[in-house]
């Protein structure tokens, strides 16, 4: 049995410095196995590429091993060799031999005792528990190499059973005297079976052994550069940075470029690794995906040009592409095709892309069929593909892709009006790109968050998350986060009535450049854009915008697209004439997906109604946009619509469900109030939702105020009625 004790021990846990990135922060905590004395140890030994998340992380804190090493010494002789067999059996490699190797050798087990007594390790029916990870890390290096090679050797002898031959093959190796082309050919075999049963943790471990048995050098690097990228994809990105510094492996740089360094150098990295791959054939990451590896890393390198935003990129690698005879992945070339303006093109490309999102296809091509779709406006294809996607990558244990697929489903999520719905899946996705090494794709996913923190009405999570998303997205060319979240600023200032400076946000992201701002943002910015600045009285750059939205709308023929180009018209309009653009913006939403748009439209032509005196149609239509808000979540819309109601003198109720607590309460203050009613601390809960505990602490005010309680023992008694 694998398993260890909780492996916080003590009263007192030592706090980690607040200074520290929340991605680091995440990944020292599960580094130190939860501990938080070793995540001290660790996070007070890191340099400054390790802070900025450039660099790996430690593997093991040394003091405190270097305790538990003396404790373990301390032990009997025979309870450390049965500690020894216990550690061997779980560590590194989880194997479930134990018991067997027990009985077969008719080991007394009764010096274990003397452990449980130490307070070290413990029986149970399944196998030893240990006290903690680096207890039973202490227990195996301790040990000398004679006794660890004799117990792998016995742990090998008792692995017979159906599927074993991997776990069989990995004591083989350890228990490996030195170099061995024999050993080192079985393990590449094992990990081969491993791979393929979606077991990369094991599949890293049985390859790197096999590297350091292997008596070639060359084919040292090259097993070294597959461990690498066996290591990623068990989401191990620490492990993974590690072996490939020791390989010139461009491709692997690349990819760990794309999703925690500077996306400019990624790209770099990817094509130049691209047209090697072309050239001379496939190297060592080559079998890390199913089609030609070219291919591939020209799709991972149009990702890097879409994270900078720089779609200059996008064309380079598509002349590459074409030089070199390769088919390129249709987002490439259908976003190289937009840049150049060729329109046409883009939407057939697109299309084709978009349409290659069948189940149990391959992640990455089901996300660049995401991104196609998106750019199409079609959100529900953009759904399909992102979810498919996530599903193939824990179908294959390619968890590291999962958080990847969820940064572009939250796009579909927020034009179909689910914030509230996407708001946990995308927290989870955000804590698993934190996990797993992935900081360009967290400040994305913070990037989203502060987009449904807009919507949902929680004004200070918007700026948080936005703040944090700028922040580290403009220190590493970042455009695509960058952009977002600017644009999440400028609709949260637009929804609740600052037109001036949502109109002032819009135009600065109109005017980025790559690494700052990025053109598909500006795209799908520009509805608003014309809203703000028609309330300001600033519409000469909003006529020029509309301009070159409405031709990609007529090009794609997105029912959405043009429901918000007409709407677009009727602002620019007046009068008659705004109405009947209104009234053809409604009839083309009602064939597309947008739900929260087509409230937003809604509203405006209530308004625009009620200032041409129609006033039953313009009831009608505020009443309608009130509904919908009030089911999206959307308090700041809401009260727009109330606004306009009351303006015309209509009786408003109040807010819907006023004994309804998800009613009163933001879908983030909801989140709080129940974790503080479940006795969470407000350090307890910001690390929950990565967020301060500043915020958290605001938000329990806001939630006492709106609910009318003065404490916690109020907020559980009315949560256990509502």
């Amino acid at each position: 049995m694998v398993t260890s004790a909780n492996p916080v021990r003590g009263p007192a846990q030592p706090e980690l410095g607040p200074s520290l990135p929340e991605g680091v922060l995440v990944r020292i905590l599960r580094t130190a196995h939860g501990d938080r004395r070793a995540a001290a140890e660790l996070a007070s030994a890191l340099t400054e590429r390790q802070l900025t998340g450039l660099d790996p992380l430690p593997a093991q804190p040394p003091v405190l091993l270097r305790a538990y090493r003396q404790e373990v010494r301390a032990l009997p002789d025979a309870t450390r060799r049965l500690l020894l067999l216990a550690a061997a059996d779980q560590y590194p490699v989880d194997t479930h031999a134990f018991l067997r190797a027990v009985t077969a050798t008719r080991l007394d087990t009764r010096p274990l005792v003397t452990a449980e007594v130490a307070g070290v390790a413990h029986a149970t029916a399944g196998g030893i528990v240990f006290r903690d990870p680096w207890t039973r890390i202490a227990a195996y290096e301790t040990a000398s190499v004679t006794d660890r090679r004799a117990v792998h050797l016995l742990l090998a002898r008792v692995l017979r059973g159906e599927g074993e031959s991997p776990r069989r093959s990995w004591h083989r190796g350890a228990a490996a005297l030195g170099p061995s082309r024999r050993l080192a050919a079985e393990l590449r075999a094992a990990a081969h079976t491993a791979r393929t049963a979606g077991d990369h943790a094991l599949a890293c471990a049985l390859v790197e052994r096999a590297a350091a048995l292997s008596p070639e050098p060359s084919e040292r690097a090259r097993l070294l550069a597959r461990a690498a990228a066996d290591a990623w994809r068990s989401g191990d990105a620490d492990r993974a940075r590690r072996l490939v510094a020791a390989t010139d492996d461009d491709a692997l740089g690349g990819l760990l470029a794309l999703r925690a360094g500077n996306a400019t150098d990624a790209f770099d990295a990817l094509l130049t690794a691209a047209v090697r791959y072309a050239q001379d054939g496939p190297g060592p990451a080559r079998t890390d995906h199913p089609q030609h590896a070219a291919v591939h890393l020209l799709a991972r390198a149009t990702e890097a040009a879409i994270y900078t935003g720089d779609l200059r990129r996008c064309r380079e690698a598509a002349a590459v592409a074409d030089r070199l005879g390769i088919v390129p992945p249709g987002t490439l070339g259908g976003l190289a095709a937009a840049f150049e303006g060729r329109y046409d093109d883009a939407r057939d490309l697109l299309k084709a892309a978009a349409g290659r999102c069948g189940p149990g296809g391959d992640p990455t091509l089901l996300i660049h069929s995401g991104i196609a779709a998106l750019m199409l406006g079609d959100h529900t294809a953009a759904a399909t593909a992102t979810v498919r996607a996530a599903a193939s990558a824990r179908a294959g244990g390619d968890g590291v892709t999962v958080p990847q697929a969820m940064e572009f489903r939250a796009y579909a999520d927020f034009w179909t009006g689910r914030p509230r719905a996407a708001e946990a899946a995308t927290l989870e996705a955000l804590r698993q790109a934190y996990t797993t090494g992935q900081d360009n794709g967290a400040c994305h996913l913070q990037a989203a968050l502060a987009m449904f923190a807009a919507v949902t009405g929680d004004e200070d999570v918007c700026r948080e998350r936005a703040e944090a998303a700028r922040s580290y997205a403009l220190a590493r060319g970042l455009g695509l986060p960058a952009a977002l979240a600017l644009f999440a600023l400028a609709f949260l200032d637009l929804s609740t009535g600052r037109f001036a400076a949502s109109a002032a946000r819009l135009r600065a992201l109109a005017a980025f450049g790559p690494g700052h701002g990025h053109r598909a943002i500006r795209h799908i910015a520009t509805p608003h854009y014309v809203e703000a600045a028609v309330r300001t009285g600033d519409t000469r750059v909003a006529r020029a915008a509309h301009a070159d939205y409405d031709h990609w709308a007529r090009t794609v023929r997105s029912p959405d697209d043009l429901a918000l180009s007409a709407r677009c018209r009727a602002l620019l309009a007046s009068g008659a004439e705004a109405v009947e653009h209104y009234r053809t913006a409604l009839d083309l939403h009602a064939s597309g997906t947008r739900d929260f748009e087509r409230a937003r439209t809604e509203l405006l032509f209530g308004g625009a109604l009620r200032r041409l005196r129609h006033r039953t149609e313009a009831r009608d239509r505020l009443h309608s946009a009130l509904e919908a808000f009030e089911h999206f979540g959307s308090p700041q819309c809401a009260a727009a619509a109330r606004t306009e109601l009351r303006v015309l003198g209509e009786p408003v109720s109040p807010v819907r469900g006023a004994d309804d607590l998800v009613a009163r309460l933001t879908a983030q203050q909801l989140m709080v109030a129940r974790m503080a009613a479940d006795g969470a601390t407000n350090r307890e809960i910001a690390a929950r939702l990565l967020l301060s505990p500043r915020t958290i602490d605001h938000h329990l005010r806001g939630v006492f105020a709106r609910l009318g309680i003065r404490s916690r023992i109020e907020l559980v008694r009315l949560l256990g009625e509502g």
